[in-house]
C-alpha cells in the first residue's frame, strides 16, 4: 500500500480536489494495485513515460527514487534508459542519466564506507539485522560470534543509526556486555549523559537499565554484544531515541 500526502501538503487549500485524487486515487489506488502490477514494475513504467516526454524535474527525482526503493538496481535503471532512449530520443535519455546518476551514486559511497569499515574489523559485519529493524533508526547489521555458553553478537550500525531505548530485564544476574570493536558510537543510559565509544571501550549493562547505543552521525561503529547469563531474561524495547538529542551529540 503506497500511502502519499504530497499533494494534501502543498495543494491541500489551493486545489483539495487535485489533491485527493493525487493522494488517494492516484497513489492510493493505482500504485496500490500489487495483483495487477508490482511496485517495481509500476515505477519501471511510471520512469520510461517520464523520460519520454523530457519531464526530468523534481518528480522525475522522486519516481527515480522511488524506482531504487522498489528494487531497480543501478545496473537495471542503466539498462532500461538505454533502451527507452532508441525510442524516446537521445538528448531525453542523456537528461535522465544525469539524474539517476545521482539518485544511485549514493548507494555506491555508503558500500565504499561499508566495505572500508568491514576491512578493518576483525569480526564480520554479517546480514543486515532485518528481525529487528523496526527497534533501530537506520541499518543496522548483526553477525553471530558465539552461540555457546553466553551469546555473542557483533552488532554494526550505519552512521547516525541507533536502537531503541530498551531494558533488559532478568530475576537475576542478565544484563549486557559491549565491547567496541570499530568506528565510532555512543552508549547512554536513562537520566545520564551519552559516553562515546571507540576501539576497546566497554560498557557493563546491568539488568533493569533503560538505555540505548549507535553509531555516531559521521562513523560506521560495531560492537560485541554479550548477553550475560540469568533467570527469567527478556528485552523489553521502547521509543526511539528523541531526534534533537540524538543530533546535539558531537
Amino acid at each position: 500500500m503506497v500511502k502519499q500526502t504530497a499533494g494534501r501538503d502543498q495543494l491541500g487549500v489551493f486545489a483539495p480536489k487535485f489533491a485527493e485524487l493525487n493522494d488517494d486515487v492516484l497513489f492510493g489506488e493505482v500504485w496500490s494495485r500489487e495483483q495487477k502490477l508490482s511496485l517495481r514494475d509500476r515505477s519501471l513504467v511510471t520512469v520510461v513515460s517520464l523520460m519520454a516526454q523530457g519531464l526530468v524535474d523534481s518528480s522525475f527525482q522522486y519516481h527515480l527514487m522511488s524506482a531504487k526503493n522498489n528494487g531497480i538496481t543501478k545496473e537495471e535503471i542503466a539498462e532500461i534508459l538505454t533502451h527507452a532512449a532508441f525510442y524516446a530520443g537521445w538528448p531525453k535519455a542523456w537528461a535522465a542519466f544525469r539524474m539517476a546518476t545521482q539518485v544511485w551514486t549514493e548507494d555506491d559511497n555508503v558500500e565504499d564506507a561499508k566495505a572500508k569499515h568491514e576491512r578493518n574489523m576483525l569480526f564480520p559485519i554479517g546480514n543486515p539485522n532485518d528481525g529487528f529493524a523496526q527497534y533501530f533508526s537506520g541499518k543496522s547489521y548483526l553477525a553471530s560470534v558465539s552461540s555457546e555458553q553466553v551469546g555473542i553478537f557483533n552488532v554494526t550500525f550505519e552512521p547516525s543509526c541507533r536502537n531503541n531505548w530498551h531494558i533488559h530485564h532478568a530475576a537475576f544476574g542478565g544484563g549486557q556486555i559491549l565491547i567496541c570493536v570499530g568506528g565510532r558510537g555512543y552508549y547512554q543510559e536513562w537520566g545520564k549523559e551519552a559516553q562515546e565509544m571507540n576501539p576497546g571501550d566497554v560498557v557493563n549493562i546491568p539488568a533493569g537499565v533503560k538505555h540505548w547505543h549507535g553509531a555516531a552521525k559521521d562513523s560506521w561503529f560495531s560492537h560485541l554484544a554479550i548477553e550475560v547469563p540469568g533467570t527469567d531474561t527478556s528485552n523489553e524495547w521502547l521509543e526511539a531515541v528523541d531526534e534533537d538529542t540524538y543530533h546535539c551529540l558531537k
